[in-house]
């Protein structure tokens, strides 16, 4: 008999606010994250704007700031939102659980960028007769500038051993970077696990931060981007005839999942048990989804199939909905080819019409709102929807939350590359 899974413990910083009852707090309100760029100049870029953290204070959550110095925003958000979801699973400092059987599987962007200090020292070396930069020059020069730590802190798995290390968290430790959807695959992985045996709690969520001049040219010159820079509340319109791109966001979401019995055996608060995982690539295109939306449909249908659900099952829908012309449109062919008729009865709204996306940390941030969702019977607004598109023809939930008792919810998180995941949440019952 498969295990089943519950979520025990959630933690979040976001654009919106440093916890989970502040994020879900100001969806329902429809309040924006999105402002003006202060992380850099950005007054040269097609794209001025963004939803930056604001007022964020490691040392507010952790009692060791000074351990992080060197540690990039990835791995500070993480920390700040991983102490807040141990804290709420009665796992800060629990001596009655077995260490060795609680895991870590995160879904987590690239650290610091010394963006500064690599511009210099090519700038220094660049031989204009020749177009080249000398690269000799260029390695002396890094290797007296750069900070050997804060080099470390761009590989991948960083932020999963910091957590694990500070929060003596002894299971599996993995991390999958899979785009926007990395964060949702690693819980949906974390689930498997659980699921299978290999451990009894996995600390599971995402963490990500490109806002950087790197981040945002990338994103740029693939014309992924809003460059409505004003209003910048206004920027991000999913499924609206007027969308122009995304808007890049920063923050974390962390959820603890557990073993149901593990979880009642020692008192734990169930928030929702999730019950179905899907997963499954376009294989067609590295920045474009399948114009048919294949890939998207294929991994609603595998999700639903893991849950053992029909379409009508569930409640609400909360969306990929990136604001971009292409990803609300496939994404609502996916639903109307899966859910049929039903597409137009289940409510569906985009929580990165006011977040930004968070790109590997959207999917957990997500799933969160759908867990707060279901918690509270209050659907968050798709923000900004003025002009239906005849291609988008579903119910976005527009501009406004609305209360709806939702017992079992689908988040959608569908990544560059193709790579889709979807998760089905639902209300716990014994």
């Amino acid at each position: 008999m498969r295990r089943r899974v519950v979520i025990t413990g959630m933690g979040a910083i976001t654009p919106l606010g440093h916890s989970v009852e502040e994020l879900y707090a100001a969806q329902i309100e429809g309040r924006s994250g999105i402002g003006r760029i202060s992380l850099f100049n950005a007054q040269r870029f097609p794209t001025q704007i963004a939803a930056e953290v604001k007022n964020f204070d490691l040392s507010r959550f952790v009692k060791e700031p000074q351990r992080w110095v060197d540690s990039g925003v990835n791995s500070q958000f993480a920390a700040a939102a991983a102490k807040q979801a141990l804290e709420d699973a009665d796992l800060l400092d629990n001596t009655k659980v077995d260490r060795t059987r609680i895991g870590v599987y995160l879904g987590c962007g690239e650290g610091i960028q010394d963006f500064h200090n690599l511009v210099s020292l090519i700038a220094f070396n660049y031989d204009a007769d020749s177009r080249l930069v000398d690269t000799a020059g260029f390695t002396s020069g890094a290797l007296r500038y750069f900070h050997p730590g804060r080099e470390a802190e761009q590989e991948l798995h960083t932020s999963a051993a910091h957590l694990a290390a500070y929060f003596d968290l002894e299971g599996p430790n993995f991390n999958c970077l899979t785009a926007c959807a990395a964060s949702s695959q690693a819980i949906g992985e974390a689930t498997e696990m659980i699921r299978h045996g290999d451990a009894d709690i996995m600390l599971s969520g995402g963490s990500h931060s490109m806002i950087h001049p790197l981040g945002v040219t990338g994103f740029n010159l693939l014309t992924a981007l809003s460059t409505s820079n004003d209003p910048p509340s206004k920027a991000s319109r999913p499924f609206d005839l007027h969308r122009d791109g995304f808007v890049l966001g920063e923050g974390s979401g962390m959820l603890v999942l557990e073993e149901l019995e593990h979880a009642k055996k020692r008192g734990a608060h169930i928030y929702a048990e999730i019950i179905g995982y899907g997963s499954t690539a376009d294989a067609f295109r590295i920045t474009d989804s399948h114009p048919e939306g294949r890939g998207a449909a294929a991994c609603i249908r595998a999700a639903l199939q893991d849950a053992g659900i029909q379409p009508t099952d569930v409640d609400y829908i909360n969306a990929h909905g990136t604001s971009t012309q292409v990803n609300d449109k496939v994404e609502t062919i996916a639903i109307k080819q899966v859910f049929g008729d039903a597409a137009y009865q289940v409510p569906v709204s985009s929580s990165k019409s006011m977040l930004g996306h968070l790109i590997a940390a959207a999917g957990a941030v997500e799933l969160i709102t759908c867990v707060m969702t279901i918690q509270k019977g209050v659907m968050p607004p798709t923000m900004n929807y003025e002009t239906p598109d005849p291609e988008c023809d579903l119910d976005y939930i527009p501009n406004a939350a609305r209360e709806k008792t939702v017992r079992c919810a689908l988040s959608n998180s569908f990544g560059f590359g193709g790579q889709n995941i979807s998760l089905v949440v639902r209300k716990f019952d014994v």
